[in-house]
């Protein structure tokens, strides 16, 4: 019997819903423009670049609203796929690759600014937040490989960014990265134990 959380709605789907009657009409200008989906990830991808150079070098409002201004780019190439009729596993999984890119290089932006300063605090903790952070997305990756479902979790990519980009806007990107630091490894400790519960269910019935 399939588990009923795998047919919950994740807060990423959710958003995509609430705003469909922006992204939808935004999607089909861009389409109509002749931008392809992969265009729109890769430029996602430069403009979090460009964003992480400029928190390495300590300007937070400017990377911020970089980060602000690129990130929701990902919600816009999955619905140019849809809206062309050419959603794919492969632009699933280049869509994927490229949000972990983007998120290493934001976090690796704000660590090379942490060293700068000399503050090793804010080295520590961000590097335990790239570290959880890739675990939650390796968790649900690795999950999904061997049949099981591993969408929850209290701090997964979207609300990492929603708690990340305010906090380089203001200029606080210790209180992002410490918040980060802690909810996304209890989230990937969430995705374990949810893990081992399908298991043990699965090994019941058979």
């Amino acid at each position: 019997m399939k588990n009923p959380i795998q047919n919950r709605p994740t807060f990423s789907d959710l958003l995509r819903l609430w705003f469909k009657w922006v992204l939808d009409p935004l999607g089909g200008f861009l389409n109509r423009l002749g931008l392809r989906p992969n265009t729109m990830t890769l430029l996602g991808l430069a403009g979090n670049a460009v964003g992480a150079y400029f928190l390495s070098q300590g300007n937070m409002l400017v990377g911020g609203l970089l980060v602000l201004l690129m990130t929701p780019i990902d919600a816009l190439d999955g619905t140019m796929a849809r809206l062309r009729g050419e959603a794919s596993e492969f632009g699933a999984f280049v869509d994927s690759v490229s949000d972990r890119y983007a998120e290493l290089l934001i976090l690796g932006g704000v660590l090379y600014h942490f060293v700068q300063q000399g503050n090793m605090l804010g080295v520590v903790l961000t590097y335990v937040a790239a570290a959880g952070s890739v675990l939650v997305s390796y968790n649900k990756a690795r999950a999904e490989s061997l049949g099981f479902e591993a969408k929850i979790g209290i701090l997964t990519r979207v609300e990492r960014y929603l708690v990340l980009a305010p906090a380089l806007v203001f200029n606080r990107p210790l209180i992002g990265v410490a918040i980060i630091a802690v909810f996304a490894n209890i989230t990937a400790l969430q995705r374990i134990f949810h893990v081992r519960k399908q298991a043990h269910s699965r090994w019941q019935a058979t």
